[in-house]
């Protein structure tokens, strides 16, 4: 089978199928999660507001997969309070209670603890927030590092014999003699190959609908809607450790969350994307419009000046004919195209990052004719690489991390629990103190780190390293980023 993107679905499909006793091989053109699934808000959540637009099975299945996801992958994932203050002028407090009811009631949830009611001039959450705000509710979602799942799932995938190959586009494909031909081109020396596979699947993500009409020479099938998603951080806006979900007069939410410890991340954004997927960007229009949506709670103002990184996605939804780009459904379309005696191949429309799992099991499932000695479907509950230990024991791991290199310091030990699990011992291996691990870049960023990443995670430039596979480029100095690039140069060389 060949998997044509590096992003969260494809990786996905081909940890999935890679696992089932098929040989995969993934291409993806730039690097893994370099576009839609290192933009996302970076939450695993049923959608609330998607109850609005009567999605109930995709809200159930992804509350299902919240809980699935968490216990598979503790160091990248967690749970996260959410506080939504009523807004008199906005939905009624009792539309909210039933929406937070069924939240609470459709998926079956064990792990999470469920909604409360809150007197915001009691409570910390209330601080930050003007005075008109007496009343709001808290409830559960979790967070997830988004490009770290992608990377750890190609991890996974390549732990069980796929081939993962990024910097390579495919050229070209067509059936011929039973099978597809697919033509794989090395984007930085152009030297190319053809390989031959019995299934194709279409996992570009933004750009399926451009391989379908310009590598695979079919038409188009036009029910992508790009619509682009903005986000913009800024300095710490409060104290403690919960997340705010605003109500918008034009029907919207706007999430503010901690993030990366010293910063809130706001957004997001829903407008029609036009022009190239990857020249997506935050603009001033939309920075505006997150400052004023959160200004309007918070007491003190949020202006873009405050503004310390932006960044933009564009999601690949499937086009169902809504009026607004925020309407439009978050729902997966997978579509199958396998004519008597010729090779499938599968194309996958729209979906969220939360079940990006159960799209992988539908995607097989689909397949499964086409490959009869497909084992069975397997993900439910198995750890991504360093996830194997318990929802809630973070804090204990970094406590054993510490014990066992004392030179690390506490920020540091949980940086390393929080991206790399129980990898993080194999990453620092027979480190008796700092200088065992070369040269440190900025932060805390070392040598040792680098390599393992470019080794184990196919980082190739700093922005590899500092925007997917960390965010360490939140602290980075310019020159601190130069002197990384060319190491990581030098070390390819």
């Amino acid at each position: 089978m060949v998997i044509i993107g590096g992003g969260v679905n494809g990786c996905g499909i081909t940890r999935d199928a890679a696992g089932r006793g098929l040989r995969v091989l993934l291409c993806e053109q730039g690097d893994l999660a370099q576009a839609t699934s290192s933009a996302s808000t970076k939450l695993f959540h049923g959608g609330l507001r998607y109850l609005e637009h009567y999605e109930f099975r995709l809200v159930r299945e992804s509350l299902i997969e919240r809980e699935i996801l968490l216990q598979a992958m503790p160091h990248i994932s967690w749970p996260l309070r959410f506080v939504l203050p009523h807004h008199q002028g906005l939905r009624p407090a009792w539309l909210l209670r039933l929406g937070l009811f069924l939240y609470d009631h459709l998926g079956g949830r064990k792990l999470l603890p469920a909604t409360k009611t809150l007197k915001l001039r009691r409570e910390s959450a209330g601080e930050p927030l003007q005075e008109r705000y007496t009343k709001g509710f808290e409830y559960s979602d979790c967070w997830v590092e988004d490009s770290r799942l992608v990377a750890l799932n190609a991890r996974a995938a390549a732990d069980l014999g796929a081939a993962i190959r990024v910097h390579t586009s495919c050229a070209e494909a067509h059936r011929a003699d039973g099978l597809w031909h697919v033509t794989l081109q090395d984007i930085e020396t152009h030297q190319a190959e053809t390989v031959t596979a019995r299934a194709l699947v279409n996992a570009a993500g933004p750009w399926v609908d451009e391989v379908l009409r310009q590598r695979i020479h079919q038409s188009a099938s036009g029910r992508v809607r790009l619509v682009r998603g903005s986000h913009i951080v800024v300095p710490r806006l409060y104290s403690h450790d919960r997340a705010y979900i605003f109500q918008n007069a034009d029907g919207r939410v706007v999430f503010a969350i901690p993030y990366e410890g010293d910063f809130t991340l706001i957004g997001t954004t829903d407008c029609d994307h036009e022009g190239a997927a990857d020249q997506a960007v935050c603009t001033p229009e939309e920075a505006a419009y997150l400052c004023q949506a959160v200004s309007d709670y918070f007491v003190e103002p949020v202006t873009p000046e405050q503004i310390v990184w932006t960044y933009s996605g564009v999601r690949p939804l499937y086009d169902d004919g809504s009026d607004s780009a925020s309407t439009a459904t978050r729902d997966y379309v997978l579509e199958l195209d396998a004519p008597p005696d010729q090779p499938p191949l599968l194309s996958i429309f729209g979906g969220k990052i939360t079940t990006y799992r159960k799209l992988a099991e539908v995607a097989l499932a689909k397949l499964k004719p086409h490959f009869p000695a497909m084992q069975a479907a397997w993900t439910a509950g198995v750890a991504l690489p360093g996830g194997e230990f318990a929802v809630g024991a973070v804090k204990a791991k970094v406590e054993e991390l510490s014990a066992a290199y004392p030179f690390l310091d506490q920020g540091w030990a949980a940086r390393l629990i929080r991206a790399y699990g129980t990898d993080a011992w194999a990453l620092l291996a027979q480190a008796k103190s700092t200088d065992d691990l070369g040269r440190c870049f900025g932060w805390n960023l070392t040598e040792a780190e680098v390599r393992w990443l470019m080794a184990c995670e196919w980082a190739r430039t700093a922005d590899d390293v500092l925007w997917r596979r960390s965010k360490m480029g939140l602290r980075f100095s310019s020159e601190e980023t130069q002197a990384l690039a060319d190491f990581m140069q030098a070390e390819r060389a």
